[in-house]
């Protein structure tokens, strides 16, 4: 199968041996950050430092100047990524034959959060997620789609794939994250990450909910929650949000919020695809997400029918356990077999596979892994981070990619 790397652009400016190596380990496409939030991470092999810090979400590149007098608008990074950074390592990973694609965070800016408060995702309780934007909002809709269509086709791009395009909600990884106390299971995820901001209270009344009521039952399912009584997780993962709040309740915040979700994926899909359509005809567009269509973050929440029909195809998340690929592959199939057994273009199931071991991941068995994962129907690799990752991780992923299929 094919493997792609996610990459940062400072892993590559400022090291002229980054590519070579590379090519060196059998990487020929690289995921590029061209918008991405901050971050702190570890560069091992640069020759001019060995920790980037990114104090905010940025375009890693000079926004363009029909952002002027938009609010919000995207940032330009700092000295972490100056001026067109992005497009400095994506001239130097083309020299070396590697094709570049671009890695897009959409609804994922704690920046945005700061300083335009009013787009966040504010929960049950009025407390405000600033690292999540509510992607309900007309204004911050517009701003997305946008951001994706420019981010995306960066000169020398090949494809893009499209983070966070879809809910956030409250699990995030905040900078000395401190939530862990009271397990919360996936209904309490999910209630603790329903937005009642001006947009979403307008859509649940549109949904026939009264949102303040529906606040405060989100409220009182929660209480015994937060007294460690747990949540009924037994009863099955949306059997216990019906159970915590109503069969009804919990079928229109699901309607209203897989439409917001829904809508956005297709403008953005086709914001993209509009911009490379003159230059880049055969432009890839892909999206990190999850099968489970309720789910929120980085890995945005999706019907795999409806995301199969809208995008080229899916990153999905793997390390540990590729079954995640399952919905995706049965979807697939069924396309596949609608179009009475002709292939299509050939849709993407990309198994994503971190490979930094400090970080979780398992490069040892990474040959392994992408057979199991070939097996539920994944038809490429994406590796999770060849510039977060040491030495001797980098050399366990070279022996795999080097392995005859």
């Amino acid at each position: 199968m094919k493997a792609a790397a996610f990459l940062y652009p400072w892993d590559v400016v400022g090291d002229p041996g980054a590519p070579a190596r590379l090519v060196g380990l059998g990487i020929r496409q690289v995921t590029l950050a061209a918008a991405y939030h901050s971050t702190r991470a570890l560069t091992p092999r640069h020759p001019r430092h060995r920790v980037v810090t990114a104090a905010h979400a940025a375009v890693l590149y000079p926004p363009g100047d029909h952002w002027q007098g938009r609010a919000p608008r995207p940032y330009a990074a700092g000295e972490w990524a100056p001026g067109d950074a992005y497009g400095e390592a994506t001239r130097a990973l083309g020299d070396a034959g590697i094709e570049v694609h671009s890695w897009v965070v959409l609804a994922h800016n704690s920046r945005m959060g700061e300083e335009h408060p009013a787009t966040s995702v504010v929960n049950a309780y009025g407390d405000r997620y600033p690292w999540a934007p509510c992607i309900a909002q007309p204004a911050t809709r517009a701003y997305l789609v946008d951001l994706a269509a420019e981010a995306a086709v960066r000169p020398g791009t090949h494809g893009t794939e499209l983070e966070s395009c879809g809910w956030y909600g409250l699990a995030h990884l905040h900078a000395h994250d401190k939530i862990a106390g009271v397990p919360l299971g996936e209904a309490g995820q999910y209630l603790m990450s329903l937005c009642f901001c001006a947009s979403c209270r307008e859509g649940y009344a549109g949904q026939g909910l009264d949102p303040d009521e529906l606040a405060a039952v989100v409220r009182g399912a929660l209480e015994p929650v937060w007294r460690g009584a747990g949540e009924g997780e037994s009863d099955g993962r949306w059997a216990a949000v019906e159970k915590l709040i109503g069969p009804d309740r919990a079928a229109a915040t699901r309607a209203w919020r897989g439409t917001a979700a829904r809508t956005l994926q297709e403008a953005a899909v086709a914001a993209v695809r509009a911009a490379a359509l003159v230059e880049r005809p055969g432009f890839q567009v892909l999206l990190h997400a999850d099968p489970v269509p309720y789910h929120c973050g980085a890995n945005a929440g999706v019907d795999p029918a409806h995301i199969l029909s809208v995008a080229d195809g899916v990153v999905v998340p793997c390390t540990g356990s590729p079954r995640l690929l399952t919905p995706f592959a049965e979807q697939s199939k069924r396309d596949e077999q609608s179009m009475h057994g002709k292939k299509g273009d050939g849709v993407v199931l990309a198994a994503n596979l971190t490979v930094v071991s400090g970080m979780g991941g398992s490069p040892a068995t990474l040959a392994a892994d992408a057979a199991r994962a070939a097996e539920l129907g994944a038809t490429e690799l994406r590796l999770y981070h060849a510039g977060l990752a040491s030495d001797s991780d980098l050399a366990l992923v070279e022996e795999a990619l080097s392995r005859p299929e």
